[in-house]
Parts: C-alpha cells; sequence; structure tokens
C-alpha cells in the first residue's frame, strides 16, 4: 500500500517538457529529463543495489504520453523510446519533495563519470 498521499492534479507540459504536480497547495515541476534518469525501470535502476546504469544525454528528451497504471501509478512515455518504468505515487512524491537532492546527486554522478547531459564525454585538460 502507498504511504505518500495522492497527487491532487497532473498536469502535462509538453512545450516546457514538465510535470507538474500539486499535493493542495504545494507545486512541483519536474523536468522530463529528471524524471528519465531517475526512472523506476530495471533498464535504468538495474537488477540489483549498485547495478543500475548512468543516464546521459538526456537534456532535451520530452514526455509522449501518461498512461495510468491502475490506481497506484502512472506509466511515462518518453520521445527517446523509453516507456518500461511505472511511476508509483510514492515514487513520484519522493521525487518531488527530493528533488534537490536527486538532482545534486545526478549532477556529481555525470561529472565523476566525465559525462554530460547533452550525451558527449567532457573533455578534460
Amino acid at each position: 500500500m502507498s504511504t505518500a498521499p495522492l497527487p491532487t492534479e497532473i498536469t502535462l507540459h509538453k512545450k516546457s517538457r514538465t510535470l507538474e504536480l500539486a499535493y493542495g497547495s504545494e507545486r512541483f515541476e519536474l523536468t522530463a529529463e529528471y524524471l528519465r534518469v531517475y526512472s523506476p525501470s530495471a533498464e535504468v535502476r538495474g537488477h540489483g543495489i549498485g547495478n543500475g546504469v548512468l543516464q546521459t544525454g538526456k537534456k532535451l528528451v520530452g514526455i509522449k504520453e501518461l498512461i495510468p497504471a491502475g490506481n497506484y501509478a502512472i506509466k511515462i512515455v518518453f520521445d527517446d523510446g523509453h516507456d518500461s518504468g511505472l511511476y508509483t505515487w510514492d515514487c513520484l512524491h519522493d521525487l518531488a519533495y527530493e528533488y534537490d537532492h536527486y538532482w545534486a546527486k545526478y549532477l556529481n554522478k555525470l561529472a565523476e563519470a566525465g559525462e554530460s547531459r547533452d550525451g558527449g564525454m567532457i573533455a578534460r585538460g
């Protein structure tokens, strides 16, 4: 059972490539890039602890479609073809409320790997 509150509104803004979630009076705009790199799919997270795959080159990814998955999640279809993760209400709530922490963690991982949000290796001098 979900312990997180359900969003009171979910709005897809295709032009700005964001998903807006409302929890009562609180609103969060999560970029498609952020949602894509933190996809709950096994393709991204891996099949075990520490087996995740760092996602690169997702800066311009967009969201094509949101598909309800029962009463517990939504499936996000990205324009790069990725569509295998189910974003449960718990997952979306966590991604919204912990955005600053997760985004900083992602940027640090990119830097450590010498990768970029644009998809190319960062030249090191």
